[in-house]
């Protein structure tokens, strides 16, 4: 029996190697097989013949952005909350901003609803307001799905094996071997699991942040930087412009402090000079 349970463990920890299935799952086996072939990496190509787009259910991360004018944003916020409960979404964030002397009214929302109902949804908050822009994003994730679902299997039936031979275990130092053994397997069983819940969730819920505003605001565009030549020397020479303000308010912000060490160095060295020159006189000849 201690010859199995070390041979299972041993089998177990190794993911790069591929064993077939054991016969029977008796405990009083001499030999059990390894939990199961190591799942193919992320890199790996699917299984799924080219061109077969039916055998293999794509998994997507939907992600965007919606800004909205409207002329009393809070309550278009509170009216687009009751839709996105309706299509059976959440709130996960929230923002109101009331409007003051110096600030305009806004709201924002961040909100996860169905990915299938996204578009419902972007259509329905087109009835609060003027849509100013729209920002959908998805990102392919089938084959960060799969590999997480065959890593889990792996583990599982390698749980299963080690649960059998505690059950059946003839000795303690074969017990105590098993159950170790265990306790690794279902740590990374329990973490790839939660993985996987959080996986599903960002699949199966879009994530969109909503802008309410009373003015028009679009999300701010990264500066393409110079398209040509002449415009790559305007580039080089505000930039070298602007070097040279930065330096001169630097040298200015220094000057002060200069001074200031320089009256603290002054006086530093006077009072050495007053004391040597002292002790220089009351030394006898």
């Amino acid at each position: 029996m201690f010859v199995a349970v070390s041979f299972l463990v041993a089998g177990c920890g190794d993911d790069s190697k591929s064993t077939s299935e054991p016969k029977s799952d008796s405990v009083a086996s001499p030999a059990i097989a390894p939990a199961a072939p190591a799942p193919r990496s992320m890199e790996t190509q699917s299984n799924t013949p080219p061109g077969d787009t039916d055998a293999t259910e794509r998994k997507e991360i939907t992600t965007g952005s919606v800004y909205i004018t409207a002329k009393d944003p809070i309550d278009s916020a509170h009216k687009a909350i009751s839709k996105v409960e309706a299509l059976q979404g959440r709130i996960d964030d929230r923002t109101e901003q009331p409007g003051t002397d110096n600030t305009t009214p806004s709201a924002s929302l961040t909100v996860r609803v169905p990915s299938a109902k996204t578009d419902q949804l972007i259509e329905e908050l087109q009835q609060l307001g003027r849509v100013t822009n729209i920002t959908i994003s998805k990102s392919d994730v089938t084959m960060q799905v799969e590999d997480l679902d065959a890593r889990i299997k792996a583990l599982q039936t390698s749980v299963d094996r080690l649960r059998a031979l505690i059950a059946g275990a003839a000795n303690t130092a074969d017990l105590l071997e098993a159950e170790n053994a265990l306790s690794s397997r279902q740590a990374d069983l329990d973490s790839l699991t939660a993985q996987k819940r959080r996986l599903d969730d960002q699949i199966d819920l879009s994530t969109l942040t909503i802008q309410f505003t009373t003015e028009d605001v679009t999300p701010p565009n990264p500066d393409p930087g110079p398209s040509n030549f002449w415009d790559g020397i305007v580039s080089g020479w505000n930039s070298l412009v602007d070097a040279l303000a930065d330096a001169v308010v630097f040298v200015g912000k220094a000057i002060p402090w200069l001074a200031f060490f320089g009256v603290i160095g002054g006086v530093a060295w006077f009072g050495f000079r007053a004391v040597r020159r002292r002790g220089s006189s009351q030394t006898p000849s």
